[in-house]
């Protein structure tokens, strides 16, 4: 896990070529908290995660209504797997918000152009409630990045691709915890 606190784990097959089957593996390789990353949006899914050993699923809130966002919240809480709940604007967060999850994931990648800018976490951070745990999401490649998004309020950090392009995991990691 190289210091990693979590591991995101994409287990989506169409856009990512990713596979529940890796959640499982990784499960068995590593202690830390995994996080499901997939488009959920059917209970069973939840269900899946727990099953193949993850710690937390990633619920996409434009992907979702609220009644949606709730029911699969509730069924993610009943299986103790906690929830990162993903904005990307003002209108989502609203309903994030009102779901009352106490993790909330700002995607600084635009999914619709697929457009990074850390803005965003910058500008949610200032409306996001105190009592909020906020992860920066996408488009952190340096210290610098983790440093200015660390002083908008961000307590953690989702990193992937900046990470997935480097030969050295490890040591690239430690580069944006800054040790």
């Amino acid at each position: 896990d190289n210091g990693a606190s979590c591991l995101s784990v994409l287990t989506d097959e169409h856009f990512f070529y990713g596979h529940l089957r890796y959640l499982a593996e990784i499960r068995q390789a590593v202690e830390i908290p995994l996080l499901r990353k997939d488009f959920i949006f059917d209970e069973y899914q939840v269900w899946e995660a727990r099953a193949a050993g993850a710690d937390a699923i990633l619920l996409i809130a434009a992907m979702l209504d609220l009644p949606r966002l709730r029911e699969l919240q509730a069924v993610a809480g009943a299986l103790s797997l906690d929830v990162l709940l993903e904005v990307h604007d003002e209108g989502e967060l609203e309903a994030a918000m009102e779901t009352g999850c106490p993790l909330i994931g700002v995607n600084n990648r635009n999914l619709r152009t697929f457009v990074t800018d850390l803005g965003v976490t910058e500008r949610l951070c200032g409306i996001i409630p105190p009592d909020r745990f906020v992860v920066a999401e996408s488009g952190i490649n340096t210290r610098a990045d983790v440093l200015r998004l660390q002083a908008a309020g961000a307590g953690a950090f989702l990193v992937g691709e900046s990470l997935m392009r480097e030969p050295d995991i490890g040591k690239k990691l430690r580069e944006l915890r800054g040790e």
